[in-house]
């Protein structure tokens, strides 16, 4: 329920924090289950929260385990579509849980549904595609031994970087297959490490390899031209967009230095937290607003700021 009341306000708010979307696939967002999204993992809930603002059916997403060991965070995440998977990292007790949710996913395929895994295990904010943990080719397999007919889109995530919240972002696609793949005369553990090779060689194609230090690299592939008359046009409305959000920016971005400066999780932080208070920054904003000028012209403000911070997003400084 609460997925479906956030799919609205995510998708308006994607155009406040993405200035651009490259992708080479878009009849790839139209897709219907029984399908599995394998991707890269570089930025945290983030990537989960993206590719489920951009499809149109409903995405549930396999995430850390220990993220569920609050039975109120449990719930909350649950509601989002949002299953555990655990490491050995996080407990071999707990690797037992994994079963249920792989069960869990079967179903989410049997009726024709989409799950999200990040094949590479753990996120760490990078342009690189890590070797892929046997999860994905484990349940993909189970699955197609129960025929179900899964099919596989191979997906690979790239940030233009890891520290801001204007993201220029390019969304790759892989061809899609199926249990065509495998060889039903192998044995498992051997079709297991068939699926990873393939799924790793779709992959990597998709995912940009650029050393953390080469800025100049990330510019020439991300860097999006605005022309000189865009800018000028909007050059007043990108002004009162950075003066009039700013205090609302100096609090989250306080919050993602507090939670998420010594891991990779500082642009998911930032996000999140201006995706559930922009909405009320912006009426506060807008009623202070009314009652110092008595103008009903006021609540004009939950109209134009938005605006004006689309305008500041297309007009500040890329690198």
């Amino acid at each position: 329920m609460l997925y479906k009341l956030l799919k609205i306000p995510a998708q308006l708010s994607f155009y406040l924090y993405c200035r651009f979307l490259k992708t080479n696939n878009k009849t790839a967002f139209h897709l219907k289950g029984p399908l599995m999204i394998a991707a890269n993992h570089p930025n945290s809930f983030l990537d989960a929260i993206i590719l489920a603002t951009l499809f149109k059916q409903p995405i549930y997403s396999l995430a850390r385990g220990d993220a569920f060991k609050n039975k109120f965070f449990a719930a909350l995440l649950k509601s989002l579509n949002m299953y555990p998977v655990y490491r050995t990292s996080e407990g071999v007790e707990n690797m037992e849980h994994n079963y249920s949710t792989f069960n869990t996913c079967r179903e989410i395929f049997k009726k024709n549904g989409i799950v999200l895994i990040f094949s590479e295990g753990r996120c760490i904010n990078e342009w690189h595609l890590r070797p892929l943990k046997k999860g994905t080719a484990r349940l993909a397999l189970s699955s197609w031994e129960e025929g179900i007919h899964l099919k596989i889109l191979p997906t690979g995530l790239n940030y233009n970087n890891f520290r801001s919240y204007d993201k220029n972002l390019h969304l790759l696609f892989g061809n899609v297959f199926g249990k065509e793949v495998i060889n039903s005369n192998d044995s498992f553990g051997k079709n297991v490490l068939a699926f990873n090779q393939l799924l790793q060689n779709q992959m990597q194609p998709l995912i940009y390899e650029i050393d953390t230090a080469d800025a100049e690299k990330r510019k020439s592939i991300f860097e999006v031209k605005v022309p000189v008359w865009k800018k000028i046009l909007l050059f007043i409305p990108a002004l009162f967009g950075l003066i009039l959000n700013f205090p609302l920016y100096f609090v989250a971005k306080t919050i993602a230095i507090q939670y998420g400066s010594n891991n990779d999780h500082y642009d998911s932080i930032l996000i999140a937290v201006l995706f559930v208070f922009f909405p009320i920054y912006l009426l506060l904003f807008s009623l202070i607003t009314f009652f110092i000028f008595q103008n009903h012209l006021s609540w004009l403000l939950l109209l134009l700021m938005p605006f004006c911070a689309w305008s500041w997003l297309q007009a500040k400084k890329q690198f």
